[in-house]
């Protein structure tokens, strides 16, 4: 049972996006720009660094939500999987695996991410812009996931809403439109 009054149709973040509009049309800017925005990571790479962190923070709403919105990415439901379960036997680049060990330190404590760590992405390719937005990535995940749970938002059990959602996240982005979720009502 969430903490406020919330729209018991719209659970995890969602509900609490639409609760305050006006604190959330920067997190959706942010989010759009990060996850959607121009990149040299994919944006299925930019939503596996988005549930690796979620899953590392426990947030079963975005954990969730966001291996569903790889998944619809990537065009299949292993990799998602495998990066959260058996990262070095994942299907990514080299260069993927360093930055997803990065993203996974600044989960747990991101005065351990090292200057080693940093050289071995960079050795495997990645560029400074990608080491920036991956920690970006991933301290902005930690946000959102003391958010969801933080208010002990509601967090569907059904894979049918992360589905849904994650076809919206595909299509769509993150940036607001009238209706945004009705899909999601509709389930």
């Amino acid at each position: 049972m969430p903490h406020i009054p919330l729209d018991p149709n719209l659970p995890g973040i969602t509900g609490l996006l639409n609760y305050r509009q006006d604190t959330a049309l920067p997190i959706r800017q942010l989010t759009q720009l990060l996850l959607r925005g121009e990149s040299t990571l994919t944006e299925g790479e930019r939503e596996l660094i988005a549930t690796v962190v979620s899953q590392g923070n426990q947030c079963n709403f975005c954990c969730n939500a966001h291996t569903a919105a790889a998944d619809a990415l990537l065009g299949e439901t292993s990799t998602a999987e495998m990066v959260k379960n058996d990262p070095d036997n994942a299907p990514v680049s080299e260069k993927m695996k360093h930055l997803l060990q990065i993203a996974r330190n600044v989960q747990a404590d991101a005065r351990t991410v090292s200057m080693e760590m940093v050289a071995k992405a960079r050795e495997e390719g990645a560029t400074d812009l990608e080491i920036h937005d991956t920690v970006l990535i991933a301290a902005l995940f930690c946000l959102y996931n003391k958010y969801v749970d933080g208010l002990a938002s509601v967090t569907p059990t059904e894979p049918a809403f992360y589905t849904r959602l994650a076809g919206i996240l595909k299509n769509s982005g993150y940036l607001p439109w009238e209706n945004r979720y009705a899909a999601l009502k509709e389930g």
